[in-house]
C-alpha cells in the first residue's frame, strides 16, 4: 500500500492495483501548485464531508477519469446528481470494494457544501486492504469512537488531523493515537491557512516523547506500508 500526500486532507491510496483519492483540494491550495490534478489517477473518490476544503476537485477529477465517489449519501447523491458514479455510505456502514473494505466511522465537525446546503454527517474511513489497515480520521474532535476501531481492526497507520482550531491538535492527536492502538500517524489538516499553522518540530517531538512516531510529508511525497 502506498500513500501519497496531496496537501491539507488530501491524500492518495495505490493499493491492489487501484487509485484512490481521498478529499481533493488541490486546484484552491497554493502549496500544491506543484501537483497537476489532470494527471492524477482515480478509480475511488472517498470524500470525508462537503466543506469546499475536501470536496474542490472532485467533480472534475470524476469526469476525467470516471471514479466512483464514495461517501455519506447526501454527499454521493449530490455527485450522482451531477452524473458522477457514486457509492453512499452511513456510519458504521462497511463495504468490500476491489481493493479491499471501507468502514465510514463517525467524525465530530460539521458539513456543508460551499452554497450553505446540507453535507450530511461528517465522517472519517477504516481501509482495510493488501493486509494493511488504515484509518483517516477526516477532521474531527477527539472522540471516544475512536476506542471502537481497534476493537475490530488492527491499524498500521492513523491519519490524524492536527492544525487545532478547526480540528484536533497535536496533543488531543497523541490521545486519538492512544485509542486507536496505532503508534504511527501521517498527520494532515495543517499548515494550510493562518488558523492552522502549526511547528513542525514542537509536533514531532511531542509524539517521540510519547514514544510514537508522527511523519509530515512534504506535499507530493509518499510512503509505503
Amino acid at each position: 500500500m502506498k500513500i501519497t500526500f496531496y496537501g491539507h486532507a488530501c491524500v492518495g491510496i495505490e493499493v491492489s492495483g487501484k487509485h484512490i483519492l481521498v478529499d481533493p483540494f488541490i486546484t484552491g491550495n497554493p502549496a500544491a501548485s506543484h501537483i497537476d490534478i489532470n494527471t492524477l489517477k482515480a478509480d475511488y473518490i472517498l470524500v470525508t464531508h462537503a466543506h469546499q476544503d475536501h470536496v474542490l476537485d472532485v467533480e472534475a477529477i470524476a469526469k476525467r477519469t470516471n471514479a466512483v465517489v464514495v461517501s455519506n449519501y447526501e454527499i454521493a447523491m449530490h455527485f450522482g446528481h451531477k452524473g458522477l458514479q457514486y457509492h453512499p455510505m452511513n456510519h458504521g456502514g462497511s463495504w468490500k470494494f476491489d481493493f479491499g473494505t471501507v468502514k465510514y466511522v463517525p467524525a465530530i465537525h460539521t458539513s456543508s457544501f460551499a452554497d450553505g446546503s446540507y453535507g450530511g454527517q461528517p465522517g472519517g474511513f477504516v481501509i482495510e486492504g493488501e493486509h494493511k489497515n488504515i484509518y483517516i480520521a477526516g477532521d474531527t474532535a477527539l472522540t471516544m469512537d475512536m476506542k471502537l476501531i481497534p476493537m475490530r481492526t488492527k491499524l498500521d497507520l492513523a491519519i490524524l488531523p492536527i492544525g487545532s482550531n478547526f480540528t484536533m491538535d497535536v496533543d488531543d492527536a497523541i490521545i486519538a493515537s492512544d485509542f486507536l492502538d496505532c503508534d504511527k500517524v501521517l498527520g494532515y489538516h495543517y499548515d494550510t491557512f493562518g488558523f492552522i499553522v502549526i511547528n513542525h518540530e514542537e509536533a514531532i517531538k511531542k509524539f517521540f516523547d510519547k514514544g510514537k512516531d508522527l511523519m509530515l510529508l512534504e506535499i507530493g511525497a509518499s510512503i509505503e506500508l
